[in-house]
């Protein structure tokens, strides 16, 4: 009996805890993305499950699933079927389940308390170690940004036959994305339909690859449900690594715990509170279902029709077909090594032109999707760490800046064609989710304590 009073208290109190400021200022449409909620129809009968209800639902996972498709993403599909063929398949998968684990807490957290990690952060940790955290989560966020921002970059430049150069691509980029990050202002679900035309995009065009590509599908169900990795080596190691880190990316987890406060919950009601989260986590699980997809797309076509093969081959096909850069690759038997710009190049190179611009379409809907949702995480993250009241354009434009600036820089002194120093580049860029793991596992536990504190809420 003691126990249950307590939870009772313990509850009374989480209920009658005042929304954080960032809650209060959503009100006069100041806050970033709340300028409305989206209701959630009510119906008397005892159903499990409303299809009315979980398209009222659906909307944040599919904006928190981008992060699994961008550019970064991309790449190390790419590579890990150039390099490994199928065999890796089971990193994706498990990486993938892993991810979704994490995101169904982050929702969790959102939906109980209506406020995201880092404004749990803000209220649960002192000065130093948030100021530490905020700045570890900033720079993997800045990392991730200038990925996102090089691979759009990528995308413009083969559009354009080369015509567009690298620099050219990313003022492009600072331009378009701070015309769509207003997009909101004309309506929550509008915003969110185009974020979903943006990921059909995406699998249209990754899946038309995989159809003209044909992959062999007993190869693929093996190297996806068999977890094992017979004949690699420390490039095939390093490249499974790369899978995990690109896929389970934590700061991903502050922006879900964020966009879930978009629909009008009662937190009040036990009953409400847990139909949330029953519905988020069955959307999540169809969006990071077809991320998944996505990604398979890419490691398969790259896996069934380059992997193993030689810079030498590649060479001769580009110049009998008159390819797009065939002096990319060096006249020698040294294994082809691919990029997301290479890899367009070889695509047309074997499959004809339109190979290389529906590629060069699915990237740049990639990058785009993806710069954009990665600004809003660098907005809730200072929001929040820092209790920021400033104006929506201020913390636009202060976000974008952080990361354009160095990225605008790598890009005007080093050239598309040479990437070499580019792919070194994007692996540094890549190692910086290791500060991100080391900052996340921090702000995971103020999730678990919230979690905890709000247990009689949150059912299980």
């Amino acid at each position: 009996m003691a126990q249950e009073k307590a939870d009772e208290s313990e509850a009374a109190q989480t209920q009658q805890q005042p929304p954080s400021p960032l809650a209060q200022s959503g009100a006069d449409g100041s806050s970033t993305y709340f300028n409305q909620q989206v209701p959630i129809p009510q119906d008397d009968r005892q159903v499990w499950f409303s299809f009315r209800k979980l398209w009222a639902f659906t909307g944040p996972g599919f904006l928190m699933s981008i992060a699994y498709l961008d550019p970064g993403n991309i790449e190390s599909d790419l590579q890990s079927g150039a390099k490994a063929g199928f065999k890796l398949l089971w990193v994706l998968l498990g990486s993938t389940v892993i991810g979704l684990l994490l995101q169904r807490l982050a929702a969790r957290l959102g939906v109980v308390t209506g406020m995201h990690l880092a404004e749990v952060c803000h209220q649960q940790y002192h000065a130093v170690p948030r100021i530490i955290l905020w700045l570890m989560v900033e720079l993997a966020i800045i990392g991730s940004d200038m990925q996102e921002v090089i691979g759009c970059a990528i995308a413009f430049n083969l559009l354009s036959s080369g015509r567009i150069p690298l620099w050219g691509g990313v003022l492009i980029t600072i331009i378009d994305t701070f015309v769509f990050l207003f997009l909101d202002n004309y309506g929550l679900r509008k915003l969110e339909t185009f974020f979903g035309l943006l990921i059909t995009i995406m699998a249209v065009t990754f899946g038309y690859e995989y159809v003209m590509v044909r992959p062999d599908q007993g190869e693929l169900l093996k190297g996806m449900f068999v977890p094992r990795c017979q004949g690699c080596g420390p490039s095939q190691m390093e490249q499974a690594v790369g899978i995990v880190g690109a896929v389970i990316m934590p700061h991903n987890i502050y922006l879900h715990s964020a966009l879930v406060k978009s629909r009008q919950i009662d937190r009040s009601s036990a009953k409400e509170v847990k139909e949330a989260n029953k519905y988020f986590f069955i959307e999540s699980t169809i969006a990071l279902f077809v991320s998944f997809l996505i990604n398979v797309f890419v490691v398969a076509v790259f896996a069934e029709a380059f992997y193993g093969r030689t810079n030498m081959e590649v060479h001769d096909v580009c110049n009998a077909t008159h390819g797009l850069h065939a002096d990319l690759f060096p006249f020698n038997n040294e294994t082809l090594q691919v990029d997301i710009y290479k890899g367009g190049v070889v695509l047309g190179c074997f499959f004809g032109p339109a190979a290389l611009y529906i590629w060069a379409v699915g990237i740049l809907a990639a990058g785009q999707s993806s710069t954009m949702t990665g600004t809003y995480s660098g907005q809730f993250v200072m929001e929040g760490f820092l209790n920021l009241r400033w104006s929506r354009f201020s913390r636009v434009l202060l976000t974008r800046s952080i990361a354009i600036t160095p990225t605008l820089l790598v890009a005007i002194f080093q050239d598309v064609t040479h990437l070499t120093g580019m792919n070194d580049f994007l692996n540094v860029l890549q190692s910086m989710q290791v500060l991100e793991d080391l900052g996340s596992s921090y702000g995971l536990a103020g999730v678990l304590h919230q979690h905890v504190f709000c247990r009689h809420l949150c059912c299980h």
